[in-house]
């Protein structure tokens, strides 16, 4: 199963912000298969019934991966299977998307609680917002923000609460420090969701893996340079399937 990456998207957006980037790793390798994964539409925020439902889903010893959210969820999934997931890629992913004081690298707690406020009272407009933070720092960030949220799935209230209650919940510090395969972490230098430092504190963290970060680029940069992201997926991939 070395030869099949399974991807999940991040919150809100769906599975369109992968599909370039799936097409793009196609073309580089034919003999990969490459399969977005939903995220559970679960009305419960109890982070071990969104695994459950995620790891009946996803065959066994295939490589994990996520964006965002996806790649937080991918982490935990992956510890949780060991030697029976190839490895692990993520996509502008915090270990805590939520700061905390062992992890100051993340969302202030106050802004996200503003967040999820606002998801509650009008969640098509918070998914607005939300397409714009992602897409800041792009060269085009109203042209890409439209792009993610003309794809965006009509989720249903309640299921885009869940999902945040997840995200703020998640911490995979130690799934990260426990799962022993491959690991390759990118992130963006512009993220207006993720702070660029989170990646040399997850250097400081796990000293042996691979971590990248791309300078000029907004948190969807899979979506503003899919054949480059797939260029550094793919060879992360042969380099870890070669040993």
């Amino acid at each position: 199963m070395r030869d099949r990456l399974i991807l999940l998207p991040g919150w809100g957006l769906g599975i369109s912000p992968l599909e370039p980037l799936a097409a793009a790793l196609q073309g580089l390798d034919e003999h990969l298969r490459v399969e977005i994964e939903p995220l559970p539409e679960l009305e419960s925020s109890d982070l071990e019934e969104w695994l459950d439902e995620l790891d009946s889903a996803i065959p066994q010893d295939a490589w994990l991966g996520g964006w965002s959210l996806g790649g937080m969820l991918a982490s935990a999934l992956a510890a949780r299977r060991g030697d029976r997931c190839c490895g692990l890629l993520t996509l502008a992913s915090n270990p805590s998307f939520v700061s905390h004081e062992q992890w100051p690298s993340a969302m202030p707690g106050e802004t996200f609680d503003a967040f999820l406020a606002g998801c509650a009272a009008d969640p098509r407009m918070t998914l607005k917002r939300f397409s714009l933070l992602c897409a800041q720092g792009a060269e085009d960030p109203r042209g890409l923000s439209r792009l993610l949220l003309g794809g965006a799935p009509h989720t249903a209230a309640p299921v885009l609460m869940s999902g945040l209650e997840v995200l703020a919940q998640l911490d995979t510090r130690y799934a990260l420090q426990t799962f022993r395969g491959p690991q390759l972490h990118l992130f963006a230098g512009l993220d207006g969701l993720v702070p660029a430092e989170a990646a040399g504190d997850l250097l400081r963290l796990l000293p042996d893996v691979e971590i990248g970060l791309i300078e000029r680029a907004s948190h969807a940069f899979l979506l503003e340079d899919p054949h480059g992201v797939a260029g550094a997926i793919q060879a992360f991939l042969h380099e870890s399937g070669d040993d």
